[in-house]
């Protein structure tokens, strides 16, 4: 597997390897040896990025990541694993953001779900950019939010896909979505992606009934 060309935009260290971590706890350390060495990223097996927030870890190899997921995995068997790392790492980061956010204060819990959305997704959005140069955006419309990472890091470098591949995103958007919502159901879909043709790639969300 050629790795991809480097994009110069940048993750912060401890979100790399706190996604690592959980990829880790989903197929296991051989199988994520398997996976760095893979995507040529060697010097990472039993050397994960340390605890810095510093904006280091470029994106094409995130991307070179789960691409090489796909490669070991299969690309349906690969995306779910990371569908699954994902939702893990929104339990490692977001919740643990959430409580100091006052996410968990009477105040919030007592917003009907719409309201929780209105407030929770900005966070999620602001927090992420925070961490890295994906620039989020997030728009309210009628009857659903536009959730838009105008520079993924989960498939930058990647082309020619006939459908929207950013397993980790949507895994992570899941994650904190369970969490504003309670429990509540929702309806979450990749409508766009940068690896399939299109300018960024924007996850729908419904608003609630």
């Amino acid at each position: 597997m050629e790795p991809i060309p480097k994009s110069n935009l940048f993750y912060s260290n401890n979100t790399v390897r706190l996604y690592l971590l959980a990829v880790e706890e989903v197929i296991g350390k051989n199988g994520l040896k398997a996976v760095l060495n893979l995507a040529h990223l060697s010097d990472l097996v039993d050397n994960y990025p340390p605890e810095t927030m510093d904006k280091t870890f470029d994106f094409a190899d995130f991307s070179t990541i789960n691409l090489a997921l796909e490669e070991v995995y299969g690309a349906k068997g690969g995306r779910a694993l990371s569908m699954r790392a994902g939702k893990i790492y929104c339990q490692h980061t977001f919740r643990a953001f959430g409580e100091k956010a006052g996410l968990k204060q009477p105040e919030f819990l007592s917003l009907s779900p719409l309201e929780k959305l209105r407030k929770g997704l900005p966070m999620i959005a602001a927090t992420s950019n925070s961490l890295s140069d994906q620039n989020i955006t997030v728009e309210e419309r009628e009857n659903d939010f536009v959730y838009t990472i105008n520079a993924c890091p989960a498939c930058w470098g990647r082309s020619g896909e006939s459908k929207p591949v950013c397993s980790m995103p949507n895994g992570f958007l899941q994650g904190c979505l369970e969490y504003l919502l309670e429990g509540k159901e929702f309806s979450l879909v990749e409508e766009k992606c940068h690896a399939a043709g299109d300018a960024a790639c924007t996850f729908i969300i419904k608003k609630p009934e």
